[in-house]
């Protein structure tokens, strides 16, 4: 796998670097994730892993290149104020287990009963009762 810079600038209004980049993997391994990708471009920049945040990423069906954006912030905060909700969720895996374990205790709750079930339960106890005489 190989990460290359091809084009990068830095937006003083923005207080942010902005990276055009290139990216080589074998045929073997598969496209890269977010979090490889930024550990390298963070590497090669020379930067915190948590000031680099991936706006796309596209590897082309069959191709082994992935050519993408990415922006490095000087600060945290200033990444906070200035990157869509849904970038920074994208890039932040920290934000996603607890998504996901919420989802999951909300499927496996029984599913509220209707009235129809809540008349026939009385029914079925008194069928199973023996009768007294």
């Amino acid at each position: 796998m190989k990460v290359k810079v091809t084009n990068q600038h830095y937006n003083p209004l923005l207080k942010r670097k902005e990276v055009i980049f290139e990216a080589e993997h074998g045929p073997h391994e598969g496209t890269l994730t977010r979090a490889e990708l930024r550990k390298n471009l963070a590497d090669i920049l020379k930067t915190s892993v948590d000031l680099v945040f991936i706006q796309r990423a596209v590897t082309k069906t069959g191709s082994m290149f992935t050519v993408g954006e990415a922006k490095v912030y000087d600060t945290v905060d200033q990444a906070k104020l200035v990157e869509a909700k849904h970038i920074f969720e994208r890039n932040v895996p920290s934000a996603k287990p607890a998504k996901e374990e919420a989802a999951k205790h909300t499927e496996t709750a029984p599913p509220p009963s209707s009235p129809k079930e809540e008349k026939a339960k009385p029914k079925e106890e008194a069928e199973k009762k023996p009768k007294e005489a």
